[in-house]
């Protein structure tokens, strides 16, 4: 078979979408390239008999080392085991923009697999698999109501870039990621360095101009090559049900959805639900496949009357209007043994917030195609079943808590200091201990307070906030700081973190197929003013961080040694710092130039560190006694090492006030000796004395000059010439 390719504008190069050559077996198969970045994309999509209450969608983008010319770690070299965070994190961007565009009522599962190919390293795949994604898609049989455009926008000289690269992200004030189609944006997510509401809202106008070549490549292809879409009819509920339904349930469901407490709230629904299904119990049972139906009806009522009273009355179910910020509860300091700690509560959202200090081996290393790298800060979020009161199994992290992570590090990363400034290790834990809307955006504020507790010198108090949308026809309502339920049934999840002068991270998601770029400025104004109310009073609870970290933190200090002594500091094969380091329980990290970072566990054992890393550090004193250690013996004097790489001369005419015929009668290899330095030449050469400490000690003054020339040796016989200071040692060099 041929193959068919179309291509569009993608930044500094184009974007090549080709079908053809790969897959051929799958419902839709691209071959995405960008650059020398390749990802194959396929798309197949299975009927399924039952009917799901939610959309079977499934993506999974991998990136495989071969790709960049590597070979995986580990024994097995290969990737196995679960996705890295990367993985999961661009799989959750690939899923979130396509999955409201599938119509109701699909029932196929639908299974999306992006596999990088190839990867130059200066063109991101995560944007290219988006759009792959959905051009697999839109060619393919299954039902999609595409194409998307996955771009990226960034900043740089007050100029907006479409699809920076690698290097021109580095300078990028903004890196924005965006999915549009024809009717707008459905999906923005991103980081910023403090940048205006007004300056994102343009980006945003501006980057959705951008993708509409890339949807009329889409197009394009479809009509080449693509596929009849599956025609289905997803089972209809009887209209007749849905009124007795409704008649049955409407006032009694509407009077629970009118309780603030969202327990309370949840109970008299599930009353409410048992009570119909306990009156349409004969029909229940007679026809299964109603208790679908009743699920659907109760479903769409709930929405319709939330809806319907907002719209009205401008009130919410907790009887808030528009644009109140739920409560705000605030403590730090908590945790007594902890390094830095919070509570941030806002309504029936509540996180526990813990920072930890850790040296730059506690740095998280990290393998991508673009080579082995570490992060300094961590953010992890945990979202445990009692924090809903429900009861599930412990397993590691999901997607959905990785995902919540990545965003909060995001909005807190560009406040943190350099690590010149301050060199720990930074990690932040946030357990969710009650959820009830934007658990994410409360953890942004609990992190922020946590690391002012820790005594880490941010730059300011970063806040989030979660703001949602009810679109109905031409008219729009942005609610601010929504709840679990407004999440759910409403059109919009629109997140915004940042501190006072702008804005450093963003995240939104619809259910609706696109919403145009003046409801996003409106979104964004709106939520600037929740920040600063939130801000405001996380300021009044610790404005600035703690002059001192924890007790309980590590100790660090910094120190200089001469770049040539730190082979002796570390020693044969590491002998010398691992040494240290057992000794002390310190983590050392030592720099080329001679700039060594400690981190202890306490004073004590720092100090201790720092005292036995200068000793090697240490540079010989002319005049200054050492206790040395015989290294070599001569047949005219002895090798000291006085210092740890500093060897010394001493003469044998400088071992005692008597003659000395053999130099082995007063010292051997392995001794201690007492001596003092009475030269050092030109070239760094060291002269040692014995007889000068001996004398010094009995009272006698010591002139050095009188020590620094060896005594001439008295030989029997003829044809003898003099030792004493002309023949070579090369050892007196430091080594």
């Amino acid at each position: 078979m041929s193959t068919v390719k179309v291509s569009a504008p993608y930044g500094e190069q184009e974007i090549i979408l080709e079908y053809g050559r790969l897959a051929l077996q799958a419902n839709g198969a691209i071959w995405a390239q960008w650059g020398d970045t390749v990802v194959l994309v396929t798309a197949v999509g299975q009927k399924i008999e039952h009917r799901p209450d939610f959309m079977p969608l499934t993506v999974n983008y991998q990136e495989m080392s071969y790709a960049a010319g590597r070979i995986p770690g580990g024994y097995f070299r290969r990737e196995i085991g679960r996705p890295s965070e990367r993985e999961t994190l661009v799989s959750r961007l690939i899923d979130r923009p396509i999955r409201p565009l599938f119509p109701k009522g699909l029932t196929h599962e639908v299974q999306i697999i992006a596999t990088v190919l190839s990867a130059d390293t200066i063109h991101d795949p995560d944007i290219l698999a988006m759009t792959g994604a959905s051009a697999a898609l839109t060619i393919s049989e299954i039902p999609f109501l595409g194409p998307i455009a996955g771009i990226r926008v960034g900043y740089i000289n007050e100029e907006f870039i479409l699809n920076p690269n690698a290097e021109q992200l580095k300078q990028s004030t903004l890196n924005l990621v965006m999915a549009c189609t024809d009717k707008g944006v459905v999906m923005v997510e991103g980081g910023a360095s403090f940048v205006p509401e007004e300056l994102l809202a343009e980006a945003i106008e501006w980057g959705q101009k951008q993708a509409i070549p890339i949807l009329e490549a889409q197009k394009e292809l479809q009509e080449k090559c693509g596929q009849p879409k599956i025609e289905f009819n997803p089972p209809e509920v009887p209209q007749d049900f849905k009124q007795q339904v409704k008649e049955l349930v409407y006032n009694k469901l509407e009077q629970a959805l009118n309780i603030p407490e969202k327990l309370k709230r949840k109970q008299a629904k599930k009353e409410v639900k048992e009570e119909i299904k306990t009156s349409l119990s004969e029909i229940l049972t007679e026809s299964p496949e109603y208790e679908a139906y009743l699920s659907e009806v109760l479903e769409e009522l709930e929405k319709e009357i939330v809806r319907k009273k907002i719209v009205q009355t401008q009130t919410r179910i907790d009887g808030r209007d528009l644009t109140t910020v739920r409560p705000l509860n605030i403590e730090v300091g908590i945790l007594p043994r902890t390094h830095g700690s919070a509570i941030f509560a806002r309504g029936e959202t509540k996180v526990l917030s813990i920072a930890t200090l850790g040296s730059t081996s506690d740095e998280q290393r990290v393998e991508t195609l673009a080579g082995d790298s570490s992060k300094r800060f961590m953010l992890h979020y945990n979202f445990p079943p009692y924090c809903v009161g429900e009861v599930k199994p412990l397993r590691g992290p999901s997607r959905r808590e990785i995902g919540h992570g990545a965003l909060a590090e995001r909005a807190l990363t560009p406040v943190l200091p350099s690590e010149e400034e301050f060199p720990f290790t930074l990690r932040i834990v946030s357990e969710v201990m009650e959820s009830n809307g934007s658990s994410s955006m409360a953890t942004v504020c609990g992190g922020s307070l946590a690391l002012m507790d820790a005594g880490v010198p941010i730059k300011d108090h970063v806040a989030g906030i979660a703001m949602g949308l009810i679109k109905e026809n031409e008219n729009y309502y942005i609610l601010t700081d929504i709840l679990g339920d407004e999440d759910h049934l409403g059109d919009m999840d629109f997140k915004v973190a940042g501190t006072i002068t702008g804005v450093t991270a963003i995240q939104m998601d619809l259910k609706i197929t696109g919403i145009p770029s003046e409801i996003m400025k409106k979104a964004l104004l709106q939520a600037r003013e929740a920040r600063l109310h939130i801000l405001d009073t996380m300021k009044k609870v610790l404005a600035k961080p703690r002059t001192e970290v924890s007790p309980y933190a590590p100790k660090m200090t910094t120190i200089e040694v001469a770049p040539d002594r730190i082979r002796d500091i570390i020693g044969p094969m590491g002998k010398t710092i691992k040494a240290i380091t057992a000794a002390t329980n310190a983590t050392i990290d030592i720099e080329e130039s001679g700039k060594i970072t400690i981190f202890a566990p306490n004073k004590e054992a720092l100090d201790k560190t720092v005292e036995m890393i200068l000793y090697f550090n240490q540079k010989p004193e002319l005049g200054k006694n050492y206790s040395g250690l015989v290294k070599k013996i001569l047949d005219f004097g002895a090798v000291v090492e006085i210092l740890p790489g500093v060897d010394g001369l001493l003469h044998i005419s400088q071992l005692a006030d008597h003659k000395v015929s053999n130099v082995e009668d007063i010292l051997k290899v392995g001794d201690t000796v007492k001596v003092k330095v009475v030269e050092i030449d030109s070239t760094g050469k060291i002269r040692l004395s014995k007889i000068a400490v001996v004398r010094e000690e009995n009272g006698e003054k010591i002139d050095l000059k009188d020590y620094a020339q060896p005594k001439p040796r008295q030989h029997s016989g003829k044809g003898h010439r003099s030792s004493g200071g002309k023949r070579n040692f090369n050892r007196g060099n430091q080594r």
